[in-house]
Protein backbone atom coordinates (compact mmCIF):
# COMPACT_ATOMS: atom_id res chain seq x y z
CA UNK A 1 0.00 0.00 0.00
CA UNK A 2 1.22 3.08 -0.99
CA UNK A 3 0.83 6.52 1.02
CA UNK A 4 -2.09 8.84 -0.32
CA UNK A 5 0.20 11.65 -0.35
CA UNK A 6 1.93 9.78 -2.63
CA UNK A 7 -1.05 8.58 -5.04
CA UNK A 8 -3.30 11.68 -4.65
CA UNK A 9 -1.82 13.53 -7.37
CA UNK A 10 -1.64 10.12 -10.12
CA UNK A 11 -5.20 9.00 -8.85
CA UNK A 12 -6.32 13.05 -10.16
CA UNK A 13 -4.33 12.75 -13.07
CA UNK A 14 -7.71 10.48 -14.13
CA UNK A 15 -10.45 11.24 -11.64
CA UNK A 16 -10.03 15.16 -12.44
CA UNK A 17 -10.91 14.04 -16.28
CA UNK A 18 -13.89 12.90 -15.54
CA UNK A 19 -13.13 9.28 -14.21
CA UNK A 20 -14.87 7.80 -11.24
CA UNK A 21 -12.66 6.09 -9.03
CA UNK A 22 -13.62 2.81 -7.16
CA UNK A 23 -12.71 2.12 -4.00
CA UNK A 24 -14.07 -0.78 -2.42
CA UNK A 25 -15.31 -4.40 -3.88
CA UNK A 26 -18.94 -3.45 -4.28
CA UNK A 27 -18.26 -0.63 -6.12
CA UNK A 28 -16.89 -2.65 -9.11
CA UNK A 29 -19.76 -5.60 -9.08
CA UNK A 30 -22.46 -2.83 -9.31
CA UNK A 31 -20.24 -1.24 -12.28
CA UNK A 32 -19.35 -4.00 -13.66
CA UNK A 33 -22.20 -6.18 -13.53
CA UNK A 34 -23.96 -3.64 -15.62
CA UNK A 35 -25.64 -5.05 -18.24
CA UNK A 36 -25.91 -2.32 -20.68
CA UNK A 37 -23.40 0.06 -22.16
CA UNK A 38 -20.26 0.33 -22.04
CA UNK A 39 -17.23 1.48 -19.58
CA UNK A 40 -13.39 2.07 -19.91
CA UNK A 41 -11.72 0.97 -16.68
CA UNK A 42 -8.37 1.82 -16.30
CA UNK A 43 -6.04 0.22 -13.47
CA UNK A 44 -3.87 2.98 -12.75
CA UNK A 45 -0.88 3.12 -11.22
CA UNK A 46 2.18 4.62 -9.63
CA UNK A 47 4.62 3.05 -12.01
CA UNK A 48 6.28 5.28 -14.84
CA UNK A 49 5.00 3.69 -17.78
CA UNK A 50 0.76 5.04 -16.28
CA UNK A 51 2.45 8.21 -16.23
CA UNK A 52 4.03 8.45 -19.15
CA UNK A 53 1.29 6.30 -21.60
CA UNK A 54 -1.36 4.69 -19.86
CA UNK A 55 -3.11 7.93 -18.26
CA UNK A 56 -2.24 10.25 -20.91
CA UNK A 57 -3.40 7.48 -23.28
CA UNK A 58 -6.56 7.32 -21.96
CA UNK A 59 -7.73 10.76 -21.49
CA UNK A 60 -6.60 11.50 -25.34
CA UNK A 61 -8.78 8.33 -26.33
CA UNK A 62 -11.73 10.26 -24.44
CA UNK A 63 -11.98 13.18 -26.36
CA UNK A 64 -12.96 10.67 -29.79
CA UNK A 65 -16.19 11.55 -30.57
CA UNK A 66 -17.59 7.78 -30.00
CA UNK A 67 -16.17 6.82 -26.92
CA UNK A 68 -17.77 4.79 -23.61
CA UNK A 69 -20.81 5.50 -21.35
CA UNK A 70 -19.11 5.01 -18.48
CA UNK A 71 -15.45 6.35 -17.49
CA UNK A 72 -13.87 4.44 -14.19
CA UNK A 73 -10.71 3.54 -12.64
CA UNK A 74 -8.80 1.43 -9.53
CA UNK A 75 -5.89 2.21 -8.33
CA UNK A 76 -3.26 -0.59 -7.84
CA UNK A 77 -1.92 -0.96 -4.91
CA UNK A 78 -3.97 1.43 -2.92
CA UNK A 79 -7.79 0.29 -2.89
CA UNK A 80 -6.53 -3.48 -2.80
CA UNK A 81 -9.77 -5.07 -2.60
CA UNK A 82 -11.44 -2.79 -5.65
CA UNK A 83 -8.13 -3.80 -7.83
CA UNK A 84 -9.03 -7.41 -6.72
CA UNK A 85 -12.35 -7.68 -7.62
CA UNK A 86 -12.50 -5.80 -10.64
CA UNK A 87 -9.10 -8.44 -11.45
CA UNK A 88 -11.59 -10.92 -11.47
CA UNK A 89 -13.68 -9.34 -14.58
CA UNK A 90 -10.45 -8.86 -16.51
CA UNK A 91 -9.81 -12.92 -16.74
CA UNK A 92 -8.40 -14.66 -18.39
CA UNK A 93 -5.74 -11.85 -18.59
CA UNK A 94 -3.41 -12.21 -15.49
CA UNK A 95 -3.22 -9.26 -12.69
CA UNK A 96 -1.30 -6.10 -15.11
CA UNK A 97 -1.16 -2.48 -13.91
CA UNK A 98 -1.31 -0.59 -15.15
CA UNK A 99 -4.12 -1.66 -17.86
CA UNK A 100 -7.28 -0.36 -19.54
CA UNK A 101 -9.99 -2.76 -20.15
CA UNK A 102 -12.91 -2.00 -22.18
CA UNK A 103 -16.52 -3.80 -21.09
CA UNK A 104 -19.57 -3.81 -23.79
CA UNK A 105 -23.11 -4.99 -21.95
CA UNK A 106 -20.88 -6.76 -18.97
CA UNK A 107 -18.52 -8.38 -20.73
CA UNK A 108 -15.15 -7.66 -21.32
CA UNK A 109 -14.35 -6.77 -25.11
CA UNK A 110 -10.88 -5.05 -25.44
CA UNK A 111 -7.96 -5.47 -22.70
CA UNK A 112 -4.65 -3.83 -22.62
CA UNK A 113 -1.76 -5.18 -20.64
CA UNK A 114 0.93 -3.39 -19.34
CA UNK A 115 3.30 -5.23 -22.02
CA UNK A 116 0.79 -3.03 -24.68
CA UNK A 117 2.27 -0.30 -22.74
CA UNK A 118 5.25 -0.14 -21.68
CA UNK A 119 7.66 1.09 -24.73
CA UNK A 120 4.72 2.30 -26.90
CA UNK A 121 3.53 5.86 -27.04
CA UNK A 122 0.96 7.28 -25.46
CA UNK A 123 -0.68 8.04 -28.81
CA UNK A 124 -0.43 4.41 -29.87
CA UNK A 125 -2.18 3.31 -27.25
CA UNK A 126 -5.02 5.87 -27.66
CA UNK A 127 -4.83 5.10 -30.83
CA UNK A 128 -5.84 1.71 -30.00
CA UNK A 129 -8.11 2.47 -27.49
CA UNK A 130 -9.62 4.77 -30.17
CA UNK A 131 -10.37 1.83 -33.02
CA UNK A 132 -11.73 -0.01 -29.86
CA UNK A 133 -14.01 2.34 -29.23
CA UNK A 134 -15.07 3.08 -32.63
CA UNK A 135 -15.93 -0.87 -33.00
CA UNK A 136 -17.71 -1.88 -29.50
CA UNK A 137 -19.32 1.86 -28.48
Amino acid sequence: MYPIELVQPMAKDLTDFGFKSLSNPEEVINVLENKEGTVLLVVNSVCGCAAANARPAAKMAIQNSIKPDNLYTVFAGVDKEATEKAREYLLPYPPSSPSIALFKDGNLVHMIERHHIEGRSAHAIADNLVSAFNAYC
